[in-house]
């Protein structure tokens, strides 16, 4: 059995697609479906039905799947044990990340773990918290960085960082700190999206302090942290944000950060994988060292 034609396999699984997992690896849709109907014809079995435009596992692919998971992990332990040193590991880790993650812990994390893997490299794919579990959960990522706990018995958390969020404005908005939560609603105020970890805090918050969130005077829902905070420098309106990210740009005086009273709520940043997936070493390396890699 080919160990390259089972790796193709794995990545057809994880994208349900033929040619999204052509694309992630570099190959051809037409050489992709090639390996697939030669592991197909060799096991005389059929490994994916064609369900509308995704590629859905039949049982028998479900069983090889899994095989294939510890076929590949073998290789890459007897190719590290044939290794003369450690620094010649190579292969991807994919990791999905929330906004303030994948700005701001990411990078050096990454920058830690090649100074001792130079070899290995990295798909990072920002997107909201919510949907970087959902990423984890389906497997087509390795590893989630996020801001907020989706609670399912396939996911373990490992706390990575802990912080608070503040409020920040442009450096033309006079407001004298710290400032009561009632005072933040006079202004016009700029929200992440509903699936944000950042918005799930700030919603708890308000609820706590018997403030509707219809009552902020949001004047535009923003997908992307970093374009909130270009709303926000540019005077647009106002906003409560990760104090990791607000602190960057507060140093560089692009803006102003403000205390809420009360407002004291911690929250971690968390690494999180699915139990159920079978990691490759490198992926494996990675998570035995998140906590000493930030």
């Amino acid at each position: 059995m080919d160990l390259h034609q089972l790796y193709v396999f794995t990545k057809v699984v994880e994208h349900k697609s033929f040619s999204k997992a052509a694309e992630d690896i570099f190959l051809s849709q037409s050489t992709v479906s090639s390996h697939i109907q030669a592991l197909e014809k060799m096991l005389g079995v059929r490994l994916f039905d064609r369900v509308a435009r995704e590629s859905i596992l039949t049982p028998h692919g479900e069983r090889l799947y899994q095989w294939a998971l510890k076929l590949l992990l073998m290789k890459d332990q007897a190719l590290l044990d044939l290794k003369q040193g450690m620094t010649e590991l190579r292969g991807m880790i994919r990791v999905a990340a929330s906004s303030v993650p994948g700005q701001f812990m990411i990078p050096k994390m990454v920058k830690q773990f090649r100074v001792e893997y130079p070899e290995v490299t990295f798909h990072i794919d920002q997107s909201s918290s919510k949907i970087v579990a959902e990423k984890v959960l389906g497997g087509s990522v390795d590893i989630g960085i996020l801001g907020e706990k989706y609670e399912s018995e396939k996911l373990r958390y490992i706390p990575l960082l802990k912080e608070k969020l503040v409020l920040v404005t442009s450096n033309q908005l006079e407001m004298k700190g710290p400032v009561n939560i009632r005072d933040i609603l006079q202004y016009p105020f700029v929200m992440r999206n509903s699936d944000s970890g950042t918005n799930a805090i700030l919603e708890r918050f308000l609820k706590k302090s018997k403030i509707a969130k219809e009552q902020l005077n949001v004047i535009s829902y923003i997908e992307d942290g970093q374009s909130l905070i270009q709303f926000v420098i540019q005077d647009v309106g106002i906003s409560i944000i990760s104090e990791t990210a607000a602190t960057e740009y507060a140093r560089q005086n692009m803006l102003k950060i403000h205390e809420i009273n009360g407002f004291n709520d911690e929250r971690y940043f968390y690494l999180v994988y699915n139990v159920n997936k079978t990691q490759s070493l490198v992926s494996k390396l990675f998570i035995e060292n998140a906590v000493d890699l930030i």
